[in-house]
This record gives structure tokens, C-alpha cells and sequence, in this order.
């Protein structure tokens, strides 16, 4: 695996794009796991996959971000130059825009119900683009925007573990899985971010300022991109966020077992023991929410 650092980016900087090669090079806080982003002076940053399965998602943002950021009502990535891969980087990689913010918290916000219509009134924008041409959800994007069956196995035996350990309610999870599968989208294939998840979602001044890593984007199914309303918002703002978004019981249900099957894993996962108790919270917040309940 190809050890990604600033050494490194300063070297790909100097050999395809000179222009650049004299402003400082440094990590940010945050640099993300799918990809390591790079401060580039103070107004440009440099995004690199750290692993082959990434590897398409820089051509993929450098083609559609410029379609789909003048439509969307908030500032997205905006793609400069595209890196092509050489002796030193084996991956395509880019130069972007930097978007200043925090990341989305319970102690960032200000108001969850304004960021609610926010996040809606944008996800409502981006599933009204002309999908002509764009990527149909499936591998390239870890199946988010297909039906959920896609981990049907993986979700089953993450289930059956924890029961095992004590530490999960199978008979509701199952009940909301069972439900995520009873239905497919019936619509038209629409846009997709992919990952509406805390860490793309950029707050300034208690506001959401803007949406970030669109390397999950595609064209398929929108109810992967509804988690958010259980892995951040909460109350009025989740009833707010629901209530913005014109969308069906049957695609909430889908988003339901999109947000448990994330949570499962991630509870199951002994690596990190910060994402896991998380996790554990969002298995409450999903197992727990009336709004959203099977029938």
C-alpha cells in the first residue's frame, strides 16, 4: 500500500502541476479514510484515494461536480486539475477548492430544525438533476442507491454475532430489516450523494455551509442518502428533515436498514472502540424511532 504523505503530494504537485509547486503542503485535521486530503496554500486542497477500490472516485468528481454544483443550493467540492497516476502515485487524484467549516455535530449546529430544511432543500435540488449519462449505482460506490439486499448475508450474520455477545434486540433488527427488503424504488433513478453522513456535511456559524466527498455519487435509489436522519439528527429535526422530503414510507423504511446495516458493522467492529460505541448509539436512535417504525 502506498504510504500517502505531505513529501509525497509535494512531490506529485511539482511534476504535473508546477504552477502550484511553491505553496505549503500540509494535513488536515481530518483527513478521512477513503481518501487523504492536504491543505495546498490556504485556498486549494489535494485528495488522493488510499486504496485501489477508491481509485475511481477522483475521475468520477473531476466529470460530475461541474454538472451537479450549479445546480445545488450549497457550495460541493469544485475540481481543479485531475493527477494522473505515475511512478510515484499509482491512482488518478485532484486538486481542489478548499471548503472551510467544521463538521456537522449535535455541538455545531445551532439550529437542528434550519439545518434539517437545509440538508433537505439540498438533497431535494440534487434529485431533481437530469441524470442522463451518470453513474448507476453498483460496485464503484459500494452498492449505495441499490436495494439493500446487496448485504443482506452481511447484515444477517452481524445480527445473529451481537445477539450472540448480548448486545443487540435481533427480533427489531430483524423486523426493520425485513422491512428495508420488502420494497424496491419505484421511481425514476435520481442523483445520489452516497455518504450523507457527519464528516461531508461542513458548518459555519451553526449552519450547514456545505456538502463534501462525492465519491459515492450516482444514479439510482435516494433512500441511502435519508441516514443522516438517524446518525446525526434527532427530534424536531429528524421530524422536520422527514417531513421536507417528499419521498415515500417504503424509502424511509429502505433508509432505516441502510442506517442499521452501517451501524451494525460498525458496532461489530472491534478496530476502532470510538466508531463502535457510536455505532451503538445509532442502533438505539433506529430501533427506537416511532416515526419510522414497520408495520
Amino acid at each position: 500500500m502506498t504510504e500517502i504523505t505531505a513529501p509525497l503530494v509535494r512531490q506529485l504537485i511539482a511534476e504535473q502541476f508546477p504552477q502550484w509547486a511553491a505553496l505549503p503542503v500540509t494535513p488536515v485535521a481530518v483527513g478521512g479514510w477513503d481518501n487523504r486530503t492536504f491543505h495546498l496554500g490556504d485556498d486549494l486542497s489535494v485528495r488522493l484515494p488510499s486504496a485501489p477500490r477508491y481509485a475511481v472516485q477522483a475521475e468520477k468528481e473531476h466529470r460530475w461536480l461541474p454538472l451537479l454544483g450549479p445546480q445545488l443550493p450549497l457550495p460541493i467540492p469544485q475540481s481543479l486539475a485531475l493527477g494522473q497516476p505515475s511512478a510515484a502515485f499509482p491512482w488518478p487524484w485532484s486538486v481542489r477548492r478548499w471548503l472551510d467549516g467544521e463538521q456537522a455535530s449535535v455541538q455545531t449546529i445551532r439550529d437542528s430544525v434550519a439545518f434539517a430544511h437545509a440538508l433537505a432543500d439540498f438533497l431535494n435540488a440534487l434529485q431533481r438533476i437530469d441524470t442522463h449519462g451518470g453513474p448507476a449505482a453498483g460496485e464503484h460506490n459500494f452498492y449505495r442507491g441499490t436495494p439493500p439486499v446487496v448485504y443482506d448475508d452481511q447484515t444477517r450474520q452481524t445480527i445473529r454475532a451481537l445477539q450472540q455477545e448480548g448486545r443487540l434486540d435481533a427480533l427489531s433488527a430483524l423486523r426493520v430489516w425485513d422491512a428495508a427488503l420488502d420494497s424496491v424504488w419505484q421511481g425514476p433513478p435520481v442523483w445520489i450523494h452516497g455518504d450523507v453522513a457527519p464528516g461531508n456535511l461542513l458548518v459555519r456559524e451553526g449552519r450547514l455551509s456545505a456538502v463534501i466527498d462525492f465519491g459515492g455519487c450516482a444514479v439510482g435509489d435516494p433512500a441511502c442518502d435519508l441516514v443522516i436522519a438517524w446518525t446525526l439528527l434527532r427530534g424536531e429535526g429528524r421530524r422536520a428533515f422527514r417531513a421536507a422530503l417528499p419521498l415515500d414510507e417504503a424509502t424511509w423504511a429502505r433508509a432505516r436498514g441502510w442506517a442499521l446495516w452501517k451501524a451494525l458493522i460498525t458496532a461489530a467492529d472491534p478496530a476502532d472502540a470510538v466508531k463502535a460505541s457510536e455505532a451503538r448509539r445509532v442502533l438505539l436512535e433506529v430501533l427506537s424511532d416511532p416515526l419510522t417504525a414497520p408495520r
